[in-house]
C-alpha cells in the first residue's frame, strides 16, 4: 500500500507539530528540525563524496541520531502524544567524542586557523559543520524564547560540530591533502 506524498494540509502556510498542534511554517521549531534535516542531507553528500567504510558507518549512526534530534524538535511541548519516540543519550555525545580522539590521534596537530578545502568531501563536511552550528544557534534561540528544547540536543549538536570539523581534516588526510593554514594579512 503506498500513500501520497502530499496532504494539502500546508497550503495555507501552517504544519503540525507531532501532538497535533498547528503552527506556521516560520515557527522557530519547524526552522529547527527544517535546519536538522538540512545538516542531514549535507551528511548524505559527505558520505557519497568521502567513500570511506568507517566514515559511512559513522555518518549513518549520525544520520539515525539527527533523525532523533527531528522528532525531539517537531513535538509538541507539553502535549501528550500516543507514539513512543526516540531520544538522544549521554551516550551518543561521548560516542562522538571518542570518535574525535580516534581521528585526532592520526592527524598533525594544529598550530593555526585553517581555511575549509583540500577535498571536495572534506570541504561538503566544512559546509556541514556550519549548518551544524546554525542548527545549534536555532535551538539556543528557542531556549530563549521559552521553548522547550532538551539539553542533551544542544550538547550533542556542539560536539556534532566538533566532530565534523575533525571529521573535514581527517577526510583530507586521509586523501593526501594537507590542511591550509590561514595567515593573517597585516
Amino acid at each position: 500500500m503506498s500513500f501520497k506524498i502530499y496532504t494539502k494540509t500546508g497550503d495555507k502556510g501552517t504544519t503540525s507539530l507531532i501532538g497535533g498542534v498547528r503552527v506556521p511554517k516560520n515557527h522557530i521549531r519547524i526552522e529547527s528540525y527544517g535546519t536538522i534535516d538540512e545538516l542531514n542531507s549535507y551528511l548524505g553528500v559527505v558520505n557519497d563524496t568521502a567513500q570511506h567504510e568507517k566514515i559511512s558507518s559513522w555518518i549513518k549512526e549520525i544520520q539515525d541520531r539527527l533523525f532523533t534530534i527531528g522528532s525531539v524538535l517537531a513535538t509538541a511541548p507539553n502535549k501528550d502524544i500516543s507514539m513512543k519516540l526516540p531520544d538522544v543519550h549521554a551516550e551518543d555525545v561521548q560516542w562522538l567524542e571518542q570518535r574525535i580522539d580516534e581521528m585526532n590521534a592520526v592527524l598533525p596537530e594544529m598550530r593555526s586557523f585553517i581555511l575549509p578545502g583540500g577535498h571536495v568531501a572534506a570541504s561538503n563536511c566544512h559546509v556541514a559543520r556550519c549548518v551544524c552550528r546554525r542548527a545549534e544557534r536555532i535551538c539556543v534561540a528557542m531556549l530563549e524564547l521559552q521553548e522547550e528544547v532538551p539539553d542533551l540536543v544542544i550538547q550533542y549538536l556542539n560536539r556534532l560540530s566538533d566532530f565534523l570539523f575533525v571529521l573535514a581534516r581527517f577526510i583530507a588526510h586521509e586523501n593526501g591533502a594537507a590542511d591550509v593554514p590561514w595567515t593573517a594579512r597585516v
